[in-house]
C-alpha cells in the first residue's frame, strides 16, 4: 500500500515524527544528519499553515531544538510526555530519585556492553542495541530488571533496535489529540508521518479524527495507517514542495 500525499497543505495540521521520518536512521542517536534545507522547509511551512505543525518525537524538547534550531515550533518530545505548544508555553516531566538510580545503573551498564549504546532523554532513558543485533535478548532482560523497582510512573517502551524507559500515562496519540484542541490546530485535518511502533497511536488518533495517517517504510509490517511512502527521502521530498 502506498499513498500520495496533499499536495496542497491548505486546512491541514501537520504532525510529524523524526528519526526514520523526516531523518534517515543513524548507526547512534548522535550521528543522525539533518539534510540542509529541511529546516527551512519546516519553517516556511509552519508559517504557511499559521503555526499547524507540531513535531512528535520520542527525543527530548531540548535535543529538537539542537537539531533542527526551530524554537518557535510546537514540538512533544519522549512521546508525549513534553510539550511546547505553538505558543510556547511547555510542560515537562520532574524525574525521581529511583528514576535517577536508574540511569546510573543503566549508564554503567551499557559501558560493559561493547556495541550498546547508552541514550539519555533526561527523563527518559534508552539502549540502542543497532550495532550489536546478537544482544537484543539481554538488553530486553537488562531493561525489565532496570524498570522494576521504578514502575510507578515510568514504562518501558520498545522501538527500532532500542528499549526505552519512558514516563508513563501519555503517548503519542494524546499529544495529537492535545495539539488539535488548541490554536492553530483546532478545525484543520491532521496528517500524521511516523515509521515505528511508538507512532501508531499518532495513527490512530488522526484516523479517529478523518485525517491521514503515513507510516515511512514499505517492509510491510501491520501498521494502522492508511498509506505508506517508501523513505525519509520521500518525505522530505513532500515537505520541500508544499512550502515552496
Amino acid at each position: 500500500m502506498s499513498c500520495s500525499l496533499p499536495e496542497d497543505a491548505s486546512g491541514l495540521a501537520l504532525f510529524l515524527d523524526i528519526d526514520g521520518t523526516l531523518l534517515d536512521i543513524a548507526q547512534t542517536p548522535e550521528a543522525v544528519v539533518v539534510p540542509p534545507g529541511l529546516p527551512d522547509s519546516l519553517k516556511r511551512l509552519a508559517e504557511r499553515l499559521e503555526g499547524a505543525l507540531a513535531l512528535i518525537t520520542g527525543r527530548s524538547i531540548g535535543t529538537v531544538d539542537a537539531l533542527f534550531r526551530l524554537p518557535a515550533t510546537a514540538v512533544s518530545g519522549l512521546h508525549g510526555a513534553e510539550w511546547r505548544g505553538a505558543d510556547g508555553r511547555t510542560a515537562t516531566i520532574a524525574t525521581t530519585e529511583a528514576f535517577e538510580l536508574a540511569r546510573q545503573h543503566l549508564r554503567r551498564q551499557t559501558a560493559d556492553m561493547p556495541g550498546v549504546i547508552f541514550e539519555d532523554k533526561g527523563a527518559a532513558i534508552a539502549a540502542h542495541y543497532r550495532l550489536a543485533p546478537e544482544r537484543e535478548a539481554q538488553v530486553r532482560e537488562m531493561m525489565e530488571a532496570i524498570a522494576g523497582p521504578i514502575s510507578d510512573g515510568w514504562e518501558l517502551q520498545e522501538g527500532k533496535q532500542v528499549v526505552e524507559l519512558r514516563p508513563r500515562g501519555r503517548d503519542k496519540g494524546d499529544a495529537l489529540v492535545s495539539f488539535m484542541r488548541e490554536t492553530p490546530f483546532r478545525g484543520r485535518r491532521p496528517v500524521a508521518i511516523g515509521d515505528d511502533v511508538t507512532d501508531e497511536a499518532m495513527f490512530a488518533a488522526a484516523n479517529r479524527l478523518d485525517g491521514l495517517s503515513v507510516r515511512v517504510g514499505l517492509d510491510g509490517r501491520p501498521s494502522l495507517a492508511r498509506g505508506r511512502v517508501r523513505a525519509p527521502s520521500d518525505v522530505r521530498d513532500w515537505l520541500a514542495r508544499i512550502s515552496a
